[in-house]
Parts: C-alpha cells; structure tokens; sequence
C-alpha cells in the first residue's frame, strides 16, 4: 500500500507559477535577443557530467558546493555549477565542427550547494555569452558592450567595474608575493562581502603586515573599492606605476577605455582594482556589473577572459582556445527588478478568450479564436461553460477571465453556425471598463488591437 508522501521541495529550489514563469521567459526573450544581434548562436550540453571534468580548473570555494555523486553504474559524476566549464570541454570535443572564432550563448540552469540568501538559490539559471578563438582586446569589448546593450534593453542603468588579473599578478611579482597569487586574489573577491579590515586581516595571514597594507592600497587606487573618485584615466596611472610600469596588460587596459569613449559609452564603465573574480580559471579582463539603482544587492553580470581554460582539454593536441565570456544571474536579476518596481506583472499570454456557451461549440468557438490568432492576437478558449443557471454563467466566466489576468471576453451568438463565423455580432466584453461592445470577428480585432 502506497503511503502519503508530503509534498515538499528541497532547499534553495523552487517551483515557478504562470506569472512569475512568464516574468522569467519575457526577460531571457529580452536578453537572447541582444545575444543574437551580435551573432552570437546557441549551443545546449549536458546537465551532468563527469566529476573531473567540472573539477578541473573551477577551484575556490566551487568544489565545496558541487553537487557530486557516483550514479548507478558507479561513475563519479556532477551538476554542472556554471555554463563556463561544461562549455571549454564542448569545444575542446567538438572543436573540428565549429568556425573559430566561435562565439555562442546558453541559458540553462545550474547548481550549486551554497547558502541561500535574496536573489541566490540553489538552482538557478545562467545567462551565458562566450567568444572563444580570438585574444583581440576588440572581443573583451564586445562582450563589454553587449552587456551594457542588454541591460539598456531591460530598462536599467548600470555601472560595470572592470578589472585585469593580469596586471594584479604583475603588482605581485614586485611586492614578492606572487606564489600566493590564487590565495590573494580569492581573498580580495570577498572584500565586498567582509570588509576591509576582515580582508586586511586575512591578507596578514598569507603574507605579513606590510604586504596586506600594499594590497589594499593597490585595489584602493582608483581612490577605494568601487573606483569611484578617481576617473580610469588616473586609477590606470596608479595601478600601472604600483605594477612596475607601462605592459600589455595595461596598455589592453588603455585600448578598452579608447574603445568605450569611440562608442560613447564611457560613463557604464569603472576602472576598479579590487575587481578579481574568484574563480581561478580567469587570466585576463574580468568584470562585474551593478545596478545603478541597487547596488547592495551585488553583481548581476560577471566574466572575463579565461586563455588557458579549454586548453585544459586539449592539452594532448598541444591546442590551446582563448576566450572570452559572461554571465548574468537571471534570479538575482530579478530579485532586483521586483524591488525596483520594474518587473511587469503579467498572469497570462493571452490577452482575449471566448466565453463557452455550449459545450457541443466547442468546434467553432477554436475555429473563431483561430481568426484572432491569424491576426496576431493571443486568444484563450474556455473549455466548458460554467455549472450555473444562465443568468450566471456569463459572470462566472467574467470572473474566470479577470483570475487569468484576460481583458477582453468575447461572447459569440448561442446559435453560432460555420457559415456565420465572420459576419455573426460577436459582444465584445472590457473586462478592465466593465463595458459591452457588439461588432463582427474583424471589428473586434481592431478594438482589441486599437486599430
């Protein structure tokens, strides 16, 4: 005998009802539509995949929160926590079918068992962006810029603080401190999070007083963490002086910023040393982006350059892909937009239905709601009519509409015939005014349309 099983849902995992499904879908349409008008194309891997595969150059506090287990034929295997790793080993496999450079998105979701908090969950879903096969700082840039055009397009303002790991390693070798390279940079990626004198403290630790106070001082150039007194012009004098002088790094640095101010987009952007990203395959550029009008809430969109990331798996080839990518955090992305009131509230997709007077119609009624379609409008069928005398059906209905978020009803004749689909009266119900209107199936388009 089957027992009751409690319906429950794990921890930082969620189920997602019509509205805010609706929500999340408009946005990726919103969103995968700027991926596509910068040619990028769409690419889908496996949710799980070896265990070896996601380890090998993920680190951090990554390995802590993967979720990995042996399956039943005693593989050691994962979730994927990112879009990133699983994407380096594709092009490493397939890397004979695709046209270099390759530039694709995926938007899937991924996990990852960390603590949960607003806008972070256990499961959530990534918003990916890559150019592999091209070291040009004009891909950094590309990437650069469509994330601002993305955000533009989802109507908010944001401020992207950029950084160069590389030119950080290069301040390292001159304080001395570059064998705890990893260490050091995993550590000034949770300064936001812990403040400075808890990351003062553990930089004491990993090296000595003394250098603690130059690594701040190095992230703290553009005049504190946020890089927000001094322009990028002068943080990148102070950063590359403390680095040892003028290098590719910087001078990548210099060609990004000519790059922003030939676009006209200059004022999106930050030049913040303390941005480092904490995953340990990053080499090059690395970003993160804010709401202007939510800044607390933390990065929405990350990345950078990763050069030596597929080479991971294709080492045996002596190949080795550069490349170039980032994502948004679609979750936290819309936490934001909830509390900043710019989330619209939509219940359904279709904004018209067609009342159901009698079940045996139920023929026609498709054949009339098809006519709406043809002409572009979302129309709903209600299946059956109500369990109520007559004088009721039609406000049960009325009800039922405005539950689904439907504005106009349309009340076909109750003896709709074939022959009478485009010239019967059709009462053409505003939900919203409370008001009749009687028209034919090409008049009631046009009110609805606003034609």
């Amino acid at each position: 005998m089957i027992s009751y099983i409690e319906p429950k849902i794990l921890k930082g995992f969620r189920d997602f009802l019509p509205p805010a499904e609706i929500a999340r879908r408009d946005l990726i349409e919103k969103i995968e539509a700027v991926f596509r008008s910068y040619g990028f194309v769409p690419i889908d891997t496996p949710a799980l995949e070896y265990a070896r595969i996601l380890l090998g150059k993920g680190g951090g506090e990554t390995e802590k929160q993967i979720y990995r287990f042996n399956d039943n034929g005693d593989r050691d295997v994962a979730l994927r926590f990112d879009l990133t790793v699983p994407f380096a080993r594709f092009v490493a496999l397939h890397l004979a079918e695709i046209t270099l450079p390759f530039k694709r998105y995926h938007i899937a979701k991924v996990w990852r068992g960390e603590n949960t908090q607003r806008g972070r969950y256990r499961e959530f879903t990534q918003c990916d962006v890559d150019t592999v096969g091209s070291d040009s700082p004009a891909s950094d840039f590309e990437i650069l810029l469509m994330i601002r055009n993305v955000f533009t397009a989802l109507g908010v303002d944001v401020s992207i603080r950029v950084n160069h790991r590389g030119l950080f390693n290069r301040f390292l070798v001159v304080i001395g401190t570059e064998e705890k390279s990893v260490e050091i940079l995993r550590t000034v990626d949770k300064l936001s999070k812990i403040g400075k004198d808890e990351t003062q403290k553990l930089l004491e630790e990993l090296t000595d007083a003394e250098n603690a106070k130059k690594i701040l001082a190095f992230i703290g150039a553009g005049g504190g963490a946020g890089g927000s007194v001094c322009s990028f012009e002068q943080t990148l004098a102070a950063m590359t002086s403390l680095s040892g002088g003028s290098s590719p790094e910087s001078e990548r640095l210099a060609l990004l910023r000519r790059f922003m101010l030939d676009t006209g987009i200059e004022k999106s952007f930050v030049l913040d040393p303390s941005i480092t990203r904490g995953l340990d395959y990053y080499t090059g550029v690395v970003f993160e982006t804010f709401l202007t009008e939510l800044p607390d809430i933390g990065s929405v969109c990350s990345g950078g350059r990763y050069d030596n990331l597929a080479g991971l798996y294709t080492k045996s080839r002596g190949e080795n892909v550069s490349g170039v990518g980032t994502s948004i955090g679609l979750d936290r992305l819309i936490a934001a937009l909830e509390s900043l009131e710019k989330l619209p509230a939509v219940q359904n997709y279709a904004s018209t239905a067609i009342a159901c007077l009698n079940e045996e119609n139920g023929g026609l009624y498709q054949a009339l709601a098809e006519k709406f379609r043809e002409a572009g409008v979302p129309c709903e069928v209600f299946l059956e009519p109500s369990k109520s005398s007559d004088s009721k059906q039609l406000v049960k209905q009325y009800v039922l509409a405005e539950k689904k978020g439907i504005r106009w009803l349309v009340i076909p004749p109750e003896d709709l015939k074939p022959e009478d689909l485009e010239k019967c009266q059709l009462t053409l119900r505003d939900l919203g005014a409370r008001q009749n209107r009687e028209g034919t199936i090409y008049e009631a388009i046009k009110i609805i349309k606003g034609e």
